[in-house]
């Protein structure tokens, strides 16, 4: 995993492993692997990873069931997909919007590029 020297790197973990749910690779239920597992497959301190399944917990994506592990929640992919349609929403179709316009792109061409 290559990380962006401009933003956390538990953060950045935090949006790969939504991503991956989003995308189906992480399936409701599934065990995800412990905080030192997942470290050292990234190349990451387990203290970053804990931080980031802190996050993912405190979000509702994971659960950890004490001496067993870390577990996909059931409603993970709707608790993504809203927060992440929110943001879209809020900060990138906004920009998106404004270049768009400042280029003279119409909503015909947009629409019409997504086909």
């Amino acid at each position: 995993m290559e990380f962006d020297s401009n933003r956390p790197i538990y953060l950045q973990i935090v949006d790969a492993f939504c991503d991956r749910v989003l995308a189906g690779e992480l399936a409701a239920g599934g065990r995800i692997p412990s905080v030192r597992e997942y470290g050292a497959s990234i190349g990451v301190n387990p203290n970053t990873v804990a931080r980031s399944y802190e996050k993912l917990t405190d979000l509702g994506v994971i659960y950890n069931q004490r001496g067993i592990g870390f577990f996909v929640a059931e409603d993970a992919l709707k608790t993504i997909q809203a927060a992440s349609r929110k943001q879209f929403l809020e900060d990138e179709l906004p920009r998106f919007a404004e270049r768009a316009r400042l280029l003279g792109i119409s909503k015909e061409e947009i629409i019409s590029a997504m086909d």
